[in-house]
């Protein structure tokens, strides 16, 4: 007499077979980002497209020493910010000193890149008083910090500026990131 319900096969748990599908996923990528190993802006716009996305303006080009934005280049390490400036205000307050301090050390090194980002809360009261402007403010903030890092000794060609309004903060942030050549 046959059986209604033969026993199973023996097979292999379910979660080896997800284990193995991303095992391969994870393989594939990481050969993916060697094979575009000299050239990361090459694997970034093929994500881009491939997912949809769309890439940012290219920033216009500005002389040596003028740069008034961040350069895509500069891969960002560390950063440190300075809070808490005055609604429609650009003075520093009175805490800058740790700032000035940090972005000096890390200016150290001729291939560092410090970007100061002023920043805006977007509130109706933190605007330029004279221009009711939101980025001028945010640029005067920008500019203020980085006077005071120039003052203290750090070199002006090794610093830009760039402006956002992040909501909810008043102040500046200084990014040092590494804009030298690869090892």
């Amino acid at each position: 007499m046959t059986e209604l319900f033969p026993d199973p096969r023996p097979t292999r748990p379910i979660w080896l077979v997800t284990l193995a599908d991303l095992a391969l996923l994870l393989l594939g990528f990481i050969v993916l980002v060697l094979a575009h190993q000299g050239n990361q802006r090459a694997i970034a716009a093929g994500l881009r497209d491939r997912f949809g996305g769309k890439a940012a303006p290219a920033a216009p080009a500005t002389p040596p020493g003028a740069a008034l934005t961040p350069d895509p280049a500069v891969l960002p390490l560390a950063a440190a910010s300075l809070l808490d400036f005055a609604p429609a205000s650009a003075a520093l307050p009175d805490d800058a000193a740790p700032l000035v301090d940090w972005a000096r050390r890390q200016a150290r090194d001729p291939r560092v890149r410090l970007t100061v980002t002023g920043l805006t809360d977007g509130s109706p009261a933190d605007i330029d008083p004279l221009s009711q402007s939101a980025p001028l403010l945010a640029a005067d903030r920008a500019r203020m910090v980085a006077a005071r890092l120039v003052k203290a000794g750090v070199d002006g060609r090794q610093i830009a500026i760039a402006t956002q309004i992040s909501p909810g903060r008043r102040g500046a942030l200084v990014t040092a990131g590494f804009a030298g050549d690869r090892q």
